[in-house]
């Protein structure tokens, strides 16, 4: 499952990211970028009040980034991207605390969840052990040296 993300929505609802930062569109993209990783997910994220000239929209690896121009509220670009998936739109989660996004949301079955929910799955998901060495037994000495015989490498 994918996420639609109001992206000045969530900020505030993540400890340590505010929107009163001169760069926190960016880390709320790092953040999402983690999540994707981890997670094994595709965000989409809107912001609104974009200055003039600068690119409408980034690939950031699984997360694409939106950035509504002034004077059109990223709310209105979700509803028409919600409107543009068509029925497709069930494959995907709304992300948002507005009323008006959790409503456009439902109407088009997708499923919807609030900031302060996802904000707490991001945090879960960060904390979670990740995949890889953490899991993976530590060799002993001799097992090392083992491998290093078989595979020509010199022990000590």
């Amino acid at each position: 499952m994918s996420y639609l993300i109001d992206g000045h929505n969530l900020i505030p609802k993540i400890p340590g990211l505010s929107l009163e930062a001169m760069d926190d569109e960016e880390q709320l993209v790092a953040l999402l970028q983690e999540f994707c990783r981890i997670a094994r997910k595709r965000v989409d994220v809107y912001f609104d009040n974009a200055p003039a000239g600068q690119p409408r929209t980034r690939k950031y690896g699984a997360v694409q980034a939106y950035f509504v121009q002034q004077g059109t509220p990223a709310d209105q670009a979700i509803e028409a991207r919600l409107l543009r998936l068509g029925k497709q739109a069930r494959n995907w989660t709304v992300v948002s605390s507005d009323r008006r996004v959790q409503t456009a949301g439902k109407a088009a079955h997708a499923r919807v969840i609030s900031s302060e929910a996802f904000a707490d799955l991001l945090i879960q998901t960060r904390q979670a052990k990740t995949p890889g060495k953490a899991d993976e037994p530590d060799m002993s000495v001799g097992e090392i040296d083992e491998w290093l015989r078989l595979f020509g490498g010199k022990t000590k």
